[in-house]
């Protein structure tokens, strides 16, 4: 598995921005209230990225040999959801980025409406940096090539 790229993260944000912003008008052309993100879901956002980080700690000790064995698939796991948790963070913070400019283009706005707005900002950021820092968490460091007892592979004995 190859690591999240910038790229993709932004691509992703750009993305759910367009469709939150298209959700938003969809929703005033209805003659709907506008969607404003609960605080609960910026508390859960910046939990999940929490527990990310805490499940990728056993792996970053095997990885440091501070540990001696982790179950394979456990590690693999949480390297998933790593990944996953900030490619999915990316998403709602185009969105929550775009719900916060439609509510501060709006001539009416309540202070409440901006704020819960800006704690989905923050939970998005804080989940996407959780997924990256796990990420990097459960990576392999480099083999180190320079032991005198292992050959390299074709070496010829004299």
């Amino acid at each position: 598995m190859t690591r999240t790229k910038p790229s993709t993260l932004v691509l992703l944000a750009v993305l759910g921005g367009a469709a939150g912003w298209l959700f938003e008008l969809a929703l005033v052309a209805m003659g709907q209230p506008q969607l404003v993100p609960p605080v609960t879901f910026s508390v859960a956002l910046a939990l999940i990225g929490v527990v990310i980080v805490l499940l990728a700690v056993p792996v970053r000790q095997v990885a440091k040999g501070e540990r001696p064995r982790i179950d394979p698939y456990y590690a693999t796991r949480v390297v998933v959801l790593a990944k996953a948790s900030s490619l999915a963070g990316a998403l709602v913070l185009g969105a929550a980025v775009a719900i916060l400019i439609f509510l501060l283009t709006r001539s009416v706005v309540t202070i409440g409406s901006v704020a819960m707005a800006v704690a989905t900002v923050v939970g998005a950021v804080l989940l996407v940096v959780a997924g990256l820092v796990a990420e990097q968490m459960c990576t392999i460091p480099p083999d180190d090539d320079s032991d005198p007892e292992q050959e390299p592979p074709g070496a010829v004995r004299s």
